[in-house]
């Protein structure tokens, strides 16, 4: 019944990506954060949905612009040459890779997420456009906290809350920083309607998203939903209010999360006793001594595979993956490739601050609102990055693609003419 459902769902998102194939960009966003072939069975789990959606938007593109001689308008923005040359950089790293099979394989992996980022930079050239986009992936996670949410209340918070089996953001660690990574996405989406209902629904998708995350039990999770939080908090036109619903939203978590959740939050004031992080500490001082051996093409994709080995002398290094984006991404592929990483990271970011600024000098309320969610999703990442491997997340260059559209669209002298958002989603 839910390969039915599922492959149903397939064929209407085919369909719409035929007529409209910036509609299949939608499509690709939403089945890109829900991952929903994963609770399929064993036929549509293994069915390559998203590829196939992707072909027929692909086909679909070059089919409507040879009948309407219409292509779309190109851009130019210094992070796609940046972009650009980090994926290069990547291939050059694989090269002398301390695993090249391995290497090579995750190469391929990382690089299937560049043809769908290049296809939505293409595609989106308005703003209604891009609301959408960012809708699609907010509730296509949101619908898995909800799964995960009322699992959660059933179970007392109890039980820890995973994502979307065999995805990227499967595990409770990593399920907790995107559900961090959402919230900002949805509260841009309430701040962008006026349909009360829809209002209500997307405030209780915000309470289960936090709910969800803290029932994770993802200490790294914590702290990027702290982070994220403050920017929010920060970026909040009522402040009071926001801290008084903050407050009263930890005040309710302290009460009704088990006392196994509370001593385990605990043990992030008192780290240096933790076996856990000493083992992390242990991989990112290993990362950092390549580093220091090799600082131009690093180990390589996968590089902590042989180089926790190296160093430790151990024959089973699996309890010493990376735990950072930062390391991973240093030891991997050396200083330019960390370098090229922390400008895309970084710059997005202060792009973004740029655009929140430009929009409070001139009263333009959207580009307050898109550039301090974006940002405040981007935090987010940054934070969870700190002591999980998440460099190479689709989340990630999905964000990085949002932001660089909504710096295109904010220069664009004819958007600010536009209708606001707000009147277009109700």
């Amino acid at each position: 019944m839910r390969d039915m459902a599922l492959f149903v769902m397939m064929l209407a998102l085919v369909w719409m990506a035929w007529r409209k194939p910036w509609i299949g960009v939608v499509g690709l966003a939403l089945l890109g954060a829900m991952h929903p072939q994963s609770y399929g069975g064993e036929w549509m789990s293994r069915f390559p949905v998203y590829r196939v959606l992707f072909l027929v938007t692909c086909v679909a593109v070059v089919v409507d612009y040879w009948r309407t001689k219409r292509y779309p308008r190109l851009f130019w923005d210094w992070r796609l040459a940046v972009l650009g040359l980090l994926f290069a950089y990547f291939a050059l790293t694989t090269q002398f890779a301390l695993l090249p099979d391995t290497a090579r394989g995750r190469l391929f992996e990382v690089g299937l997420l560049f043809p769908p980022l290049l296809l939505t930079l293409w595609l989106t050239d308005s703003r209604e456009k891009l609301h959408y986009l960012i809708v699609a992936t907010a509730a296509g996670i949101a619908l898995v906290a909800l799964k995960g949410g009322y699992w959660a209340v059933m179970t007392g918070f109890a039980d820890r809350v995973y994502g979307p089996p065999n995805s990227q953001i499967g595990g409770n660690n990593e399920f907790a920083v995107a559900l961090a990574m959402t919230i900002p996405l949805l509260v841009l989406w309430l701040r962008q309607t006026r349909d009360r209902p829809l209002r209500w629904t997307i405030m209780a998708a915000i309470t289960l998203c936090y709910v969800a995350a803290l029932t994770s039990w993802s200490r790294g999770g914590l702290v990027s939903l702290a982070a994220m939080s403050a920017f929010l908090v920060w970026n909040s036109k009522q402040k009071y209010l926001a801290i008084l619903l903050v407050a009263s939203g930890v005040a309710v978590a302290l009460v009704n999360l088990p006392e196994k959740w509370h001593a385990r939050m605990e043990t992030i004031s008192s780290y240096e006793e933790d076996q856990s992080f000493q083992s992390r500490q242990e991989a990112w001082r290993q990362g950092l001594s390549y580093v220091q051996r090799d600082p131009w093409t690093g180990s390589g994709f996968e590089g902590w595979r042989a180089v926790t080995a190296k160093f430790s002398g151990r024959g089973d290094p699996r309890t010493l993956d990376w735990h950072s984006a930062y390391i991973e991404v240093l030891a991997e592929h050396g200083i330019p490739g960390f370098i090229l990483w922390g400008t895309l990271l970084a710059g997005t970011m202060l792009g973004l601050t740029r655009m929140i600024s430009r929009g409070r000098r001139s009263g333009e309320s959207w580009l307050v609102d898109y550039g301090a969610m974006l940002r405040a999703a981007l935090v987010a990442y940054a934070a969870g990055g700190l002591t999980l491997g998440i460099t190479y997340w689709e989340l990630l260059f999905q964000l990085l693609g949002y932001s660089l559209i909504a710096l295109r669209l904010s220069t664009d002298p004819g958007e600010p003419r536009r209708k606001p958002m707000a009147a277009v989603a109700s």
